[in-house]
């Protein structure tokens, strides 16, 4: 496959991603920057843990 091919099969994909989705409405955004939320907090507080662990040991 060369280049040209593949440039036109990225172009092909793009535009059948594009027909099939669709702008969330408002109740699953909000749902979805909840998760996203949670999720760094976790991380943060995982990051935090690991950090005074760290400065505890001496490390």
């Amino acid at each position: 496959m060369n280049v040209q091919e593949s440039f036109n099969k990225f172009i092909k994909d793009s535009k059948r991603v594009l027909k099939v989705s669709r702008k969330p409405d408002k109740e699953e955004y909000f749902e979805l920057a909840k998760v996203t939320s949670i999720g760094v907090v976790i991380v943060g507080v995982i990051g935090f843990a690991i950090f005074l662990l760290a400065s505890l040991i001496g490390l």
